[in-house]
């Protein structure tokens, strides 16, 4: 039986629960598993007084301590963040508060491996853990947890450093991987693992029924993703609006929205062009198998999961090459892969409409991510970190 312990900053909570889906998602599939035991820890960042009185961190607060989430044992304990350090006292800070906790897990619950789901600050706490409870770490690189912390000034040597320690490491695409080793990490310890997609879930379905539920009739394009600067919702806008007739709904939050709202309104576009807010992951299949194109100017990412989960619904993509997009838009039916700005986007989307890809085909690039195959590749992994250091062999 091999006995894990998850640590994810990245995980849902009742106040969140969109927030680390996938993480969640693919804990539940190696928990799943009739070889695993499993536990998790996920650590809630909450800054000292009186910054912690500020709305956003109320519900934060709020949250338990313990809890069965979806019949898994989580832990949620709260570790100090300074503001305006940059995060450079993240790791060090997780460290101090999981110590005693992860002696009182490891009481009842003695885990043969951690595996930290978010690199940073999960992974330069998990290495410091690791050694100090004797077990062999493994630290998954997702986008931007190594794209902003490990380029950023005050952290950039953390991650590396845990990268450089860990016993084996996860990128979410072989473009994930390169960036890594670019870092300066160790190829050798570097395995691809994909993201899944629920294809129970995210089907293709009637598109006019689908639109008629948004209130929309004619071409539809959606977009998926926080309302953030590197996300490039602006540029999507734009394409949009420039297309008479399409309309455009974006799902999801964030700071932005007033100057994502104030460029639909410079645009002309209100009364094709709406940000919806936070969708339920449950339902974003509604809106993806009613559009006709998914669009997404990402700046940076790992392997968005919104590609694969569109796909999956019969409907392509226009993306930037960001990240791991060569690797999930391998044929036209998949849709484009484009420059970053308004035109380049309009074109591809004007593209898509006049002549759209049968959705079968668009279906068949996101079948090889599976829930199934993540569950199994990420339980090799953990397994054979494990079985090296049991037997005293160097991993990689």
């Amino acid at each position: 039986m091999l006995r894990v312990l998850t640590l994810s900053s990245l995980f849902p909570d009742a106040s969140r629960p969109n927030f680390g889906v996938f993480v969640e998602r693919q804990t539940l599939g190696i928990a799943a598993h009739p070889d695993v035991e499993l536990k998790v820890v996920a650590p809630i960042g909450i800054p000292p007084r009186p910054f912690d009185r500020l709305p956003h961190y109320a519900p934060l607060r709020a949250a338990p301590a313990r809890e069965s989430w979806r019949g898994v044992d989580v832990r949620r304990p709260r570790f100090t963040i300074l503001p305006g350090t940059g995060g450079r006292f993240h790791a060090a800070s997780l460290v101090r508060r999981l110590k005693p906790l992860l002696a009182e897990i490891r009481a009842e619950f003695p885990f043969d491996v951690i595996d930290a789901q978010f690199f940073f600050p999960d992974g330069p706490a998990a290495i410091a853990l690791g050694r100090m409870f004797g077990v062999p770490v493994s630290i998954k690189a997702r986008g931007a947890d190594v794209h902003h912390w490990g380029t950023s000034a005050a952290t950039a040597r953390q991650v590396l450093r845990a990268g450089r320690q860990a016993d084996g490491m996860l990128a979410v695409s072989q473009a994930m991987r390169r960036d890594m080793i670019a870092l300066g990490m160790p190829g050798d310890a570097i395995r691809v693992h994909h993201t899944g997609v629920d294809l129970a879930r995210f089907v293709p379905s009637d598109r006019a029924t689908g639109k008629a539920r948004f209130g929309v009739t004619g071409p539809l394009v959606a977009s998926l993703g926080a309302l953030i600067p590197r996300k490039g919702h602006d540029v999507v806008i734009r394409a949009a609006a420039s297309l008479p007739g399409v309309s455009l709904l974006i799902a999801g939050e964030g700071s932005e929205r007033a100057v994502l709202e104030r460029e639909i309104a410079r645009c002309g576009a209100s009364d094709r062009i709406r940000l919806l807010g936070a969708v339920p992951h449950g339902d974003l299949h509604h809106l993806l198998a009613a559009a006709d194109v998914m669009a997404l100017c990402s700046a940076s990412e790992g392997l968005a999961n919104a590609w694969v989960e569109s796909l999956a619904c019969g409907t392509p993509i226009v993306i930037t090459p960001a990240g791991g997009a060569a690797e999930v838009v391998d044929s036209p039916a998949a849709g484009r892969v484009v420059a970053p700005d308004s035109a380049a986007f309009a074109g591809a989307i004007a593209d898509l409409l006049a002549e759209p890809p049968d959705h079968t085909a668009t279906r068949a690039a996101a079948m090889r991510f599976t829930w199934d195959a993540n569950s199994a590749g990420l339980y090799d992994h953990l397994a054979s970190l494990t079985g090296r250091h049991a037997a005293g062999q160097p991993n990689g």
